[in-house]
Formats: C-alpha cells, structure tokens, sequence
C-alpha cells in the first residue's frame, strides 16, 4: 500500500509521501536511544509541563487536524472534533496523574521483614524507546492514548501508523516536538508494513504496541516473541449489546444505533452483535431499524452527517462479501444491505441491520468493520450469554438491563474485557481497556496502561550492621 492520503468520499489521491531510507530509519532510531538516556530522568513535573504544552497546542488545532482525519479516513468532521477533545482530555489526565500512578508501593512491612529485609519498595522505571505499530480508524486517539502514558513514564516512542493517515501521523511528530519534548521523544516514521520487522527486531528497540488486525497482531506478536520484548495488542471485536427483558427498550434502541455506527462502524468497540430477548425482540427490532434507517449518509464534512464512507474500497469489498455470503444464506435484511443510491464516487456503504444469522454464515463468526449489525432473538439469559460468547473475539460488551441478578451473572461469564451496563463501550484514561481471546492481550491506559512499558523493580535493603 502507498502512503498516501486518498479522499474516501470521492477516491482521489491528495498526497504521497516517499517512505523514509534506511539511513533515515537508522538515524531516527539512534536519536530515539540517545534521547531516552537523558529523557528517562527527567521529573514527572517536567515531564507534565511538556504533555500540558502539547494538549494546548492540540486543543488550538482541533478544527485542522479534525478536518485533516476526516479527509484521510472519512469519519464524520464532528466525530473528528470529538476524537481531538478527548485525545486532550487524556493528555492532561496522564500529566495530573502520571506521578501518582507511578509512586513507589511499598508492602506489608511483616513481610518487608519476613523477606530479612529493612526495608524494601518496588520501583516503576522506564524501559525504552517503544514502537507503536497504529491503525486508521481513530488516527489521533489510538496514538495518544499510547503516548501520553509512555512519555509521562519517561519512554520515547516510535510510530508507525497506518499508511493512508500519513498527514495525521506527521502532525504527531510536530505536536510533540512543538510542545518543547526533546528532540527524539517521538517520531513518526513513515514506512511500509514490511520495514516493521526489522525496526522490532532492532536491539534499540525494547517493545512495541499494536492496535490492528488480528494477522498484524500475530505478526507483531511472534516477531517481539522471538526477540523476547513485551508488547500490548489490541485487536479486533465482534461485541455482543444484550438486551433482556427488564431493560428500557427506548434507551437501549436509541443507543444501540450510536454504538453500532460510531466511526462509521469501523470501530473494534462498536456493538455488532445485538442479542435480544424474545419478550422485547419486536419492540427493539421495530426501534433500532428504524434508527438505523433514519441516519443521514453523505459527506463527512457535513455537520449534518450521520455516516461517512468507509476508509478504502477493499474495506468496503470485504463488508459486502460478508453481507452477500450471510444473504446467499438465508440471512433477511431489515434495512441496508447495498451501497446507497447517489454516491458513485466514494467508498460508502448503507446502514444495514441483518436478522435470521445462521453459524453458517461468514458473519457470524468474522468482524464486520463498517455499519452492519446483526439480529438475534434468543429465549433467556443462557442463551443469550452463551451466543455472546461464540465468537473468537472478546474485545467488550454491553448488557440492558434493570436486574441486579443479571447484570452480576453477565459481570461473571461474558468473556470480554469489559463489561458495559445500560450504555454503550467507550473508553477513558481512568479505566484499563483491553481485550481476551483473538482480541489482543494487555491493557492500555489507567494505572495498567503507563506502567505496561515500565520496569516494575523490587528495591530490598538489608539490615545496615554496625
């Protein structure tokens, strides 16, 4: 793939970027080790001053990097707006906290003594300069929210972004470097896929973060494996939104339409799956098609738009593979299932709900990345709980309901990494998110986050003896 910036909503090419050499690839990662020698022991306070300075810089570009990630990957402008205030939002809360998260614990001093030690601590370090191998869908967000506990932990990063939001991941170089961070504390670097392995494979380098694919995953993973470097992967999901039959159906409809469109329904955390119980089956299928149906699909730099095209024209090929394999199956469109009427140029495609998903379809078991979701009806929370789980993912979860009971069974046996009640899955600094299964290991942000890319050190002192 060129690195370039390609227009989804009419398919032109805007910019292409030359990727860098391997004398600039090895220029950019000697800085990043010499940077680091002196960056890690700088203080949290210099080290929150720096981050501040990059948030107020980010927060007077708000509109132009909103309009800029909108034009390389078609998400809606307001989203894009949404998408800079949070990535703000995160960076102050990382320089509020960072120190805090990072203190020295100390334990039970029984068993400080216990051990024969005087006294002992364990100590948050930093490790090193940290590749983060970044996707499109949230081109400001997913790096960020990777940066900004990695430079208040005292790393420098290294990022490769994916290659059609190459203005986007420039503009992070520059926001950093404008903010007053030391030269070297992050890098954009523009490459192809193929140069990944050995920047990773590099002695400089000490672990690397990945939010992708489930092969770009495995990739990353097995290659860090083999050199023995700890990562953090996020991959993709197929959540399931449960809807029982206490829950308020009018706020469960409304909010399921958001959670599956969000980002144009390209979003490892938007609901996909909606499991429903028979006894509130019809009154939701009535409501959320209905939503489905009403969103307005047009150009992204409308405020007025609801939905956007999708970020490339294979992305849109592989969606319509699987509605088409789940409708050669039986499978019954409620709405959708076609690209819209008046958008020849542009990659979009029409919110669609599917009913009547049978495990032998495609969808079924696969991830469907854009504004397709499926229907199922199922008798009772068993079903219900053991349809969630019959997937390969586990990324998160939402549940609808009004009983305490069913809400602590969900809590219990859904097997994701979140579990969202009565609302729908977001993140926030304050809180670990990650996934099990095919859906990645370790967590981001909150106190998981910032110390994933620490060395977590025991200091034990022994009796001084006179």
């Amino acid at each position: 793939m060129p690195i370039a910036t390609v227009n989804p909503a009419d398919g032109r090419t805007l910019r292409t970027f030359d990727p860098l050499s391997e004398k600039e690839i090895e220029h950019r990662l000697a800085t990043a080790d010499a940077t680091f020698r002196t960056y890690r022991t700088t203080g949290f306070e210099e080290r929150a001053r720096l981050l501040n300075a990059a948030a107020d810089r980010l927060e007077r570009d708000a509109d132009a990097i909103a309009r800029t990630m909108t034009t390389e990957m078609g998400k809606p402008l307001a989203a894009a707006k949404a998408e800079a205030a949070k990535c703000v939002k995160a960076m102050r809360w990382y320089a509020a906290h960072a120190e805090r998260l990072l203190a020295d614990e100390r334990p039970d001093e029984d068993d400080v003594r216990d051990s024969g030690a005087e006294s002992a601590k364990v100590h948050y370090r930093p490790l090193g300069p940290v590749l983060a191998v970044m996707p499109w869908n949230f081109p400001l967000w997913q790096v960020v929210r990777f940066a900004a506990p990695a430079l208040m932990a005292g790393n420098v990063g290294l990022l490769k972004h994916a290659s059609n939001v190459p203005q986007t991941a420039l503009y992070l170089e520059e926001l950093f470097r404008s903010a007053g961070f030391p030269e070297g504390c992050f890098q954009t670097l523009l490459v192809p896929s193929g140069a990944i392995e050995g920047i990773l494979r590099d002695r400089r380098v000490v672990a690397a973060t990945l939010t992708g694919s489930e092969p770009a995953g495995r990739s990353v993973a097995s290659i860090a494996g083999d050199e023995i470097k700890p990562t953090v992967l996020e991959l993709g999901g197929s959540d399931p939104y449960l809807v029982l039959p206490s829950a308020d159906v009018d706020a469960a409809a409304r909010t399921a339409v958001t959670a599956r469109v969000q980002n144009n329904g390209q979003s490892c955390i938007a609901a996909k799956r909606f499991i429903v119980h028979e006894d509130v089956y019809d009154a939701f299928a009535e409501k959320f098609t209905d939503g489905m149906r009403a969103l307005r699909v047009g150009d992204p730099m409308a405020e007025s738009t609801d939905v956007g095209p999708l970020s490339s024209e294979q992305g849109r090929a592989d969606l319509e593979e699987l509605v088409d394999d789940a409708l050669r199956r039986g499978a019954e469109p409620l709405c959708g299932a076609q690209r819209p009427e008046g958008f020849e140029d542009g990659w979009y495609y029409a919110p669609t709900v599917l009913t009547g998903i049978t495990d032998a379809m495609r969808i079924h078991r696969e991830e469907a990345f854009g504004p397709v979701a499926t229907l199922y009806r199922v008798p009772d929370l068993e079903a219900a709980i053991a349809l969630a789980n019959d997937t390969p993912f586990g990324l998160s979860s939402n549940v609808w309901t009004r009983d305490e009971a069913d809400v602590e069974r969900c809590v219990r046996d859904l097997e994701a990494g979140g579990v969202f009640v009565n609302g729908m899955t977001a993140s926030h600094p304050a809180l670990p998110f990650g996934g099990v299964k095919r859906s990645g290991y370790g967590r981001e942000l909150a106190a998981e986050g910032i110390r994933a890319f620490c060395n977590v050190t025991t200091v034990w002192r022994g009796p001084v003896r006179h």
